[in-house]
């Protein structure tokens, strides 16, 4: 690899080590070493591992949450939105989501991260039954129930049954935006 890195390489090595090694891989020297660089590239772009830090939950809030959103609201507006976003996100191997939340567990500042990221997210998929037609009084318990249904699908190791067929996917949307 180049000697001259830019700060998208070390945020995107950053989000794979997290995903890999979970957050305690997140070590300036470890990093370079991989990337066969000085630990001065790192800081050309960062002013110290807090910093670093900071810059990637932003990069992984960034990636998915912001971007799903904002692909969400390019489309018309009225059902399908849902199944939209389930096909989307419903997949397995979701080791990152599953490593900032870890991190979460012993950082405020990635637990804060996390907040406003559940945050947004649940009122993306109350906007997206509610545009659906769905009464706002139901709108709000669905879209806990399916975000919690999210969360808990990334933690489920045993293949056959942490997916399903995007057909079903379909018709659990249409559950939900009746």
């Amino acid at each position: 690899m180049s000697a001259r890195l830019s700060k998208a390489h070390w945020i995107r090595h950053g989000l794979l080590t997290l995903a890999g090694e979970g957050a305690g891989g997140l070590k300036v020297g470890a990093m370079a070493e991989r990337l066969k660089v000085s630990r001065g590239s790192f800081y050309w772009h960062f002013r110290d591992i807090g910093d670093f830090r900071t810059q990637l939950l932003a990069a992984w809030r960034e990636a998915t949450t912001d971007q799903v959103i904002r692909d969400l609201d390019a489309r018309a507006p009225g059902p399908g939105g849902l199944q939209l976003l389930l096909q989307r996100t419903l997949r397995p191997g979701r080791s990152l989501e599953r490593a900032v939340r870890a991190w979460a567990a012993e950082d405020p500042e990635a637990a804060a991260a996390i907040a406003e990221v559940d945050a947004r997210r649940v009122a993306r998929v109350e906007g997206l039954l509610t545009e659906a037609g769905v009464p706002a009084a139901v709108a709000a318990p669905r879209a806990a129930f399916l975000y919690w249904a999210y969360l808990g699908q990334s933690v489920v190791m045993d293949p056959r049954h942490n997916t399903i067929p995007p057909e079903a996917i379909d018709d659990i949307a249409a559950l939900f935006e009746r």
